[in-house]
């Protein structure tokens, strides 16, 4: 069994917030999987359904941010999970919107529900680190991940959503490289080889016939009477 946490904040006041982007990954594949309801437990909300061959736990933890751990924890331990069983999907300033990566283990780099899981259960889980940019000072950050997404951010958002889910799957099976291939079709994909050739030559007009001239049937003496009028 795989428990997928999605890290955010409960309520409508921060749902489009950029802090909540980990609730909006597992939201995305919970609709687009066919898993069950979201209903109460482990302190958040869960919902069960399956990914390719692989059992799958979504939980989103109403704990608020800098408690996410206490609702992980709760989950792992009913189940008899490790750490390894575990992928986290969570904002990360340090990559520009709309990129996408993998990480096992590391730091927090100050980020607060993280921080809540490294205390609860180590650092050795999966991460699904999805960027939103940094503001550009640290006495900003609060700010900047506490506010909604602009509406120019609505495409690339969906894009990256889409592929997640879409090799959300891949995921579960622990083939992260074919994972990142499906979030690259969506936020990346290849452009057409077929492409015009401006060189191409045009078709020569067709060129105009000269009339042959018709035979001079003249005798030499009206030739020359000709000549003279």
């Amino acid at each position: 069994m795989r428990l997928f946490v999605g890290l955010g904040n409960p309520g409508a006041k921060y749902a489009r917030n950029r802090h909540n982007i980990g609730f909006m990954a597992v939201d995305r594949i919970a609709d687009d999987h066919g898993f069950g309801p979201w209903r109460s437990k482990f302190q958040g909300q869960v919902a069960e359904g399956r990914l390719g061959s692989e059992k799958v736990l979504l939980l989103k933890p109403e704990t608020f941010m800098n408690l996410s751990g206490n609702s992980v924890q709760a989950a792992m331990q009913f189940y008899k999970l490790t750490p390894d069983d575990i992928t986290v999907f969570h904002d990360e300033l340090d990559l520009a919107p709309g990129k996408c990566r993998v990480k096992t283990g590391g730091g927090h780099a100050g980020h607060n529900g993280l921080r809540s899981l490294h205390a609860q259960i180590g650092d050795s889980y999966h991460r699904v680190r999805i960027g939103i940019g940094h503001p550009g000072h640290k006495d900003m950050v609060s700010h900047y991940v506490l506010h909604d997404f602009a509406k120019a951010d609505e495409d690339w958002i969906d894009d990256l959503l889409r592929g997640i889910s879409d090799g959300a799957a891949d995921l579960a099976a622990g083939d992260t490289g074919r994972f990142m291939n499906a979030v690259a079709l969506r936020t990346a994909p290849p452009r057409s080889s077929k492409t015009p050739d401006k060189t191409e030559a045009k078709p020569a007009p067709a060129s105009e016939s000269k009339p042959e001239p018709e035979p001079d049937d003249r005798s030499t003496l009206q030739k020359l009477v000709d000549k003279f009028r």
